[in-house]
Formats: structure tokens, C-alpha cells, sequence
């Protein structure tokens, strides 16, 4: 096997936990994908404009980041941890079972203002349960998790292309001039931003004909075994209300047998669920008390920040990528036809599943400090190399996959770098969640005014210049790192829940 057997034992004594949280972030990737592709098909079940229907995406997107703040609130234990997990999956297969039953666009947009709060508390709780299990060996575990969202928002799409409506899903008058325009507009359509799409005109009242409820029920019934997943695991650990006993132990029976064995009980030991240590990683809002500032130094506070501000940035660049991409290729000097143009986006999240994919065997054997400088320089580079070469097509795809590679695995390698430098103390997850949601609304906002008003060149120089901000934060955080006050040893080695760290590898070392 491709790592210690160390690492192998954790992961095999953890094993049920760990599959859960990578099931649920499958429910997070099965959600975000599929709103793109199916948008138009939901306009003519809600017979509303389009201008009107992109609101459901604001409604998504600002409710996933209200839910990432809010999700460590249900941190402090774990029994509140997996409630709101078995909640947030269920009420997305819920989600997916009542979008067919929605024919009022308002009614819709709450629908998936209900998924995005899902999605968020689905975001913090499972970064932070795996980063508290494993630790100092997080790294590998955060990377196959997000590798589960990439998958789920590849797979969505393919099960609703099959019903996805041929002509204009509104039969009128019109529809022979308006279905010439749908693959254009459908492709503009792509995850996490609607585009400029007020200069089409389609038809608002007729016969209503689309087969999309067939996608979403199937979407239902794929996420279904994930709330059961996350039932059984609360059942193992006797928390279900009906079947739990008077004395619940707050240890689980592997934990109990490691406490048994002290010689051992640094190589092999598993999360501790006690309440008081969730008090490093609540909510947002309990981060910001007062009481966690006491006796902090100035970089306690500078590592979240920076390592905040670094998501901030490449999660922002993954959203107005994806978002934006297909309209600079259709537009001059390269004027990619639609068709062609169309297959950018799909390129690109491809690229971000393959890249996570790759970086789980990677991860165990490069340090997550390591992973993120190659990712920042990677994409500086390629926005160095996409304006250089902006006049060439075929440079515009390679730039693409090689962008979709290098924001991979950007996001689970600084949580675990930022985690690590803390000591698995403060706010760090939930900052880095909030921080990376934030970028991804407020930078797709902000290049979309900036390319209406400047043209399409500027969207390479935006992300020119984010990559570049990126790459600064990361060198401010490293300076920080450098200057955060490390643990003595003895305390390093009289902690309980500090797993053994292997000096000859070097490889969670700083």
C-alpha cells in the first residue's frame, strides 16, 4: 500500500465514519451540479423569464455560504454534528424529489434556498469531523473527500442530459425563432453562474413540455443511501433516541480499548468526541467571542486570515472560471463556436475531479505546505501563459485542464496546512469555508461588471491579477507561519489526542 501502516490502521478503525462524511460531500457535489443544465427546463416548468429564474442561483449560492457560517453550530458535539448531517443529506434527496412538484418560480428559489443552507452545514461539519479523526493525517482524507463533491457535480449533469428539452419546453408562437438560440443559451448555463442572458427572448406562456422531473427523481433516489449511511453510523454509536441506553459512553468501543492500551495510544488513536473539544472549531459567530482572543498572539489571528484570503481568491477564480469561460471563448478574437465552446466548463470541473483524484495518493508523500505553493505558481503561470497566448484556441483548452489540475486540490491542502500550523486549534475550517464561499459569490459578481464594462480580454487579466493576490497571501502566510509560536515537546507528547508524528518521514512536519 502507498502509505504506513500507521495510517492504514487509523484509517481502517475509522473506516464507517470516514465513508459516511465522503458519502455526504458526494450529496454536496449531486446538488451543485445539476441547477446549471436544467435551469431552462425549470423556467418553462415555472413559465418565468430567465431573468427571473437566475435569481434560483443567488438564492442557492448565498444560503450554501449562510449555512457554511452557521454549521459549526451543530460542532460541539458529536451526536449534533451527525443530526445535522442526517438532516442536511435528507433534505437535499428531499430537495430533488419536490423541484418537479415547484411551478412558481418564487416557490423554487426557496426550494433551493433550502439546499444551499444543506449544502453549507454539509461543507464545515465534514471538513472539520475529518480533520479532528485524523489530524496531522488529515491531508490525504480532505483531498479524497473533496474529490466525492467533483465526482457528484459531474455526475448530476449526465443523469439530467437524457431529459433535458430538445426545442423550447414553452410551445407558442414564438418557439421556431427561440429554439435556435437554446443550445447557445443552455451552454451559457453552466454551474455556479447564469451569465448575461437578458438579451434572449423565449416564451413565457404556452404548452409546457419537459421531462426534467424524471432527472430529479432519480437524483432523489441516488442520494437516498446517504442519510441512511449517515443513520447507521448515528445508530452504531448509539445516538438514535429509541435505541440508545441511560449511559451512553462518550467514547466508542475502539477508543475505549486504545484508553486501555497507553503504550500504544499515540500510534493508533481516534478522535475523542468529548464536548469541550469542539470548542476549538465552532460557528462563525462563537469564533468571534471575545474569549477565544485572550492570550492569542497577533498571528494567531494572521494565519486565519491569510489562509482565508488564499481561498478566497483561488475558490473565487474556480467560480468566475467556470462561470465566464465559455462567454470569452464565443466572443472576439478567438469566436469559438458554441458547440465547441460549450465543452469548456465540462473541461474544466473534469479536470478539478481528475486533479482531486490524483492528489489523494500525492498528498501522502508531499506535505500540504508544498502542495499549495505548487498549486498558487501553477495558476499564476497558466493565467501567464493564457494571456500570451490569448489569440490561440487550442492553448485556451490546454490553460483550462491545466487550471482545472492546479485549483484541484488547493482547498483541502490549505485546511490541512492551516490546521496543522494552529495545532488543531481555533476557527481555522470555519474560517477557510467561509472565506472560500465568500470569494466564490463576491469575485463572479465583481468580473461580471468588470467584463461587461471592459470587454472579454479583461477576464484573463482578473485572473491574472486574483492569482497573483493569491500567491501574496500565501507568502504572507508562510512568513506567519514562521513566526506562530510552536508547542514545547513535552506537551506535544503528554497530549492524548495527538497523534504520533513520524520524524524520518517528514511529511506532516513543518
Amino acid at each position: 500500500m502507498w502509505w504506513d501502516e500507521r495510517v492504514s490502521v487509523r484509517f481502517r478503525r475509522n473506516l464507517q465514519p470516514t465513508l459516511t462524511y465522503w458519502s455526504v460531500f458526494f450529496s454536496f457535489g449531486l446538488c451543485i451540479g445539476f441547477l446549471g443544465p436544467t435551469l431552462l427546463d425549470l423556467r418553462c416548468q415555472t413559465q418565468s423569464s430567465l431573468s427571473q429564474i437566475t435569481w434560483v442561483f443567488f438564492s442557492q449560492q448565498f444560503c450554501l455560504l449562510l449555512g457554511s457560517c452557521l454549521g459549526g453550530v451543530f460542532k460541539r458535539t458529536l451526536s449534533q454534528s451527525l443530526f445535522a448531517l442526517f438532516a442536511s443529506s435528507l433534505a437535499i434527496s428531499l430537495v430533488f424529489a419536490i423541484i418537479p412538484l415547484c411551478h412558481n418560480v418564487v416557490v423554487l428559489a426557496v426550494v433551493m434556498a433550502v439546499a444551499g443552507l444543506a449544502m453549507g452545514c454539509i461543507d464545515t461539519i465534514s471538513n472539520m469531523q475529518l480533520v479532528k479523526i485524523y489530524q496531522k493525517d488529515s491531508a490525504i482524507f480532505l483531498q479524497a473527500l473533496h474529490f466525492f463533491v467533483g465526482f457528484g457535480a459531474l455526475l448530476s449533469p449526465l443523469i439530467a442530459d437524457p431529459f433535458l428539452s430538445d426545442t423550447n419546453c414553452i410551445l407558442s408562437n414564438s418557439t421556431a425563432n427561440a429554439s435556435s438560440n437554446l443550445p447557445h443559451i443552455r451552454k451559457s448555463l453552466v454551474p455556479h453562474h447564469p451569465g448575461n442572458l437578458s438579451h434572449y427572448d423565449l416564451p413565457m406562456k404556452g404548452m409546457v413540455v419537459t421531462r426534467v422531473s424524471y432527472a430529479f427523481w432519480i437524483m432523489a433516489l441516488i442520494n437516498l443511501p446517504v442519510p441512511i449511511a449517515v443513520f447507521f453510523l448515528l445508530y452504531k454509536e448509539r445516538m438514535v433516541p429509541c435505541f440508545t441506553s441511560s449511559s451512553h459512553p462518550l467514547l466508542s468501543a475502539d477508543e475505549l480499548a486504545m484508553e486501555a492500551r497507553p503504550a500504544e495510544k499515540d500510534d493508533l488513536s481516534t478522535t475523542v468526541q468529548r464536548p469541550h473539544a469542539a470548542g476549538g472549531h465552532d460557528d462563525l459567530f462563537s469564533c468571534c467571542q471575545s474569549k477565544n482572543f485572550r492570550g492569542a498572539s497577533y498571528t494567531y489571528f494572521a494565519v486565519h486570515i491569510t489562509g482565508a484570503l488564499v481561498l478566497f481568491m483561488t475558490d473565487g477564480i474556480v467560480g468566475e472560471y467556470s462561470g465566464f469561460v465559455y462567454s470569452y471563448a464565443v466572443e472576439e478574437p478567438l469566436s469559438v463556436v458554441h458547440k465547441v465552446a460549450g465543452y469548456l466548463p465540462s473541461l474544466f470541473w473534469g479536470f478539478i475531479t481528475l486533479g482531486r483524484l490524483i492528489s489523494i495518493p500525492v498528498s501522502y508523500r508531499v506535505k500540504p505546505a508544498t502542495m499549495v505553493f505548487i498549486n498558487v505558481v501553477g495558476v499564476l503561470l497558466t493565467f501567464l501563459l493564457l494571456l500570451i497566448f490569448s489569440y490561440s484556441v487550442i492553448f485556451l483548452f490546454v490553460g483550462t485542464a491545466s487550471l482545472g489540475l492546479f485549483l484541484s486540490s488547493t482547498f483541502p491542502s490549505m485546511l490541512a496546512y492551516t490546521e496543522d500550523i494552529l495545532q488543531y486549534k481555533g476557527c481555522a475550517t470555519t474560517v477557510l469555508v467561509t472565506g472560500a464561499g465568500i470569494g466564490e459569490m463576491v469575485l463572479q459578481l465583481l468580473v461580471g461588471s468588470i467584463i461587461h464594462d471592459q470587454g472579454s480580454y479583461s477576464f484573463l487579466v482578473c485572473g491574472m491579477i486574483f492569482g497573483g493576490l493569491a500567491f501574496t497571501f500565501y507568502a504572507f502566510l508562510l512568513f506567519f507561519h514562521r513566526m506562530y509560536p510552536r508547542p514545547s515537546s513535552d506537551l506535544d507528547a503528554a497530549s492524548p489526542d495527538k497523534p504520533a508524528v513520524v520524524d524520518d518521514t517528514g511529511q506532516y512536519q513543518r
